[in-house]
């Protein structure tokens, strides 16, 4: 049973004595110093002794603390000079016995053995937990740095109808849900379902990382890998027929997406028509047009490109994009690959995947994605057994169409989705851009892997998402 001393004095210090009266406590002992009786609540119990006297007299107080075995003091007064006189008189008795003190003037104390509650810092911290769009971390529990914090799932959130088994949690923890006044402990098959709470427990930096996430609505793309759009045109290796439509399908997609700027880098210029009208794009505000006459190195030009201009999405065409396949998995951001017709005689997109977990992580990027190009999904479920895995990711997935309005059809088939798609050339192609589809196309080809297959769709419009494994 430990045995707290109080001195107290104030409005602040009856509030805090009416608190613990109402806390009815059995496990401590309270000795409470005070010197007005306005100070004492009207309620008294067995557990608390009162002792009428002014602690600024060392003389009184000393008897007091040598006495008892205090485990800690917590002071709570209203008056500067008071509040002083008695912590010098404590140190002066104990130099190191806890103390907790309520500080109003921004005192600087420097005691390893004190803890100093800055009262004007707790009052804005209680009055911003109550301002929307703003988190909740737990200030008296742990560390107190951050490391438990409350967080709110909008109803636009990337992370609603998502299995908590399937959220990257890598140096944090969904430890808690709260819902309709309701705590659930979480298992890997629950959903997070709009107005959901959640307490997440891990490093606090990277909490604050999650907390935008989870805040982040629909409608970003290309973030949060980027803000920028960027293509990539060799004037020697290409044709002028080429390098329009390139020009024209990013341009197009920068205009849909939420792009802030298309960079367009230009090497080996030829001087021509061509030439003309790719500097007449940069007249646009949000086109940059990028010209190199050094010959410079590719993969040396882009990475420093990327990292310069925030870029969030490249668009590159086939050949490119089969030349240096490995290089653009390594730049760790979405790859459109463009088709033969052109951007805007695409009418649907489609996912062609077996592997749930991996579709289910981007699923709010492929739903943000389509949204703003005006695209429905078409997912294909061909396998043969309904297991757990594919039950969840079908239900997420109609869950996300019902809750953003976007039409998605599940198209149940025992037939091959390739020969059913190859003969079309109207649908944008969503691929898991993983390390296997490095794999050399002839091992690809006799792959069971319907993801390795996506080479036989090089000539259609596919956009490459990485996936962080």
């Amino acid at each position: 049973m430990k045995k707290i001393l109080i001195i107290a004095d104030g409005t602040e210090s009856r509030a805090f004595l009416q608190r613990l009266e109402d806390l009815d406590t059995s496990e401590n002992i309270y000795h409470i110093v005070y010197y007005r009786d306005a100070t004492l609540p009207p309620k008294r119990t067995e557990q608390f002794i009162y002792y009428r006297f002014d602690p600024t007299s060392y003389a009184k107080l000393s008897p007091l603390i040598k006495d008892v075995d205090f485990f800690q003091v917590m002071l709570v007064l209203g008056n500067k000079v008071d509040m002083l006189a008695t912590y010098e008189n404590i140190r002066k008795i104990d130099l190191r016995l806890a103390v907790v003190m309520l500080d109003k003037w921004h005192l600087k104390i420097d005691d390893p053995h004190t803890i100093v509650l800055n009262q004007q810092e707790r009052i804005a911290n209680l009055l911003s937990n109550y301002l929307p769009d703003i988190p909740l971390w737990a200030q008296n529990i742990g560390l107190g740095q951050g490391e438990v914090m409350e967080i709110k799932i909008p109803f636009g959130s990337a992370y609603v109808y998502r299995h908590v088994g399937n959220i990257e949690q890598k140096r944090w923890r969904i430890a808690a849900i709260y819902r309709n006044q309701k705590i659930i402990l979480p298992e890997p098959k629950t959903m997070l379902m709009p107005d959901d709470a959640i307490l997440a427990v891990g490093n606090p930096n990277v909490l604050k990382g999650v907390y935008k996430s989870i805040k982040r609505q629909f409608g970003q793309f290309p973030h949060p890998y980027g803000q920028n759009t960027y293509t990539f045109v060799d004037m020697v290796a290409m044709s002028d027929r080429q390098i329009e439509q390139l020009c024209n399908d990013a341009m197009l997609m920068h205009a849909k997406l939420n792009s802030k700027k298309l960079i367009i880098r230009i090497v080996n210029p030829r001087l021509g028509k061509m030439f003309d009208k790719l500097k007449s794009y940069h007249e646009s505000a949000s086109i940059d047009v990028l010209f190199d006459f050094l010959n410079l190195s590719m993969q040396r030009m882009v990475l420093s490109d990327i990292e310069l201009n925030y870029i969030g999405l490249f668009i590159t065409d086939r050949a490119f994009f089969t030349r240096h396949t490995e290089f653009l998995y390594r730049l760790r951001i979405p790859v459109l690959k463009t088709g033969v017709n052109g951007f805007f005689n695409i009418k649907h997109s489609v996912v062609l995947s077996e592997e749930s977990d991996k579709i289910e992580q981007l699923s709010s990027v492929i739903f943000d994605c389509a949204s703003q190009l005006g695209l429905d999904i078409s997912f294909f479920d061909f396998t043969e057994d309904l297991n757990e895995e594919r039950e969840k990711i079908i239900e997420h997935f109609e869950n996300l169409s019902k809750l953003f309005e976007e039409k998605v059809r599940i198209i149940k088939t025992d037939k091959n989705p390739i020969r059913e798609l190859l003969p079309q050339d109207d649908f944008l192609q969503f691929v898991i851009f993983e390390k296997k589809l490095l794999e050399p196309k002839w091992m690809a080809f006799f792959s069971t892997d319907i993801e390795k297959q996506y080479f036989r769709f090089l000539d259609k419009y596919q956009l490459f998402l990485p996936y962080e494994s």
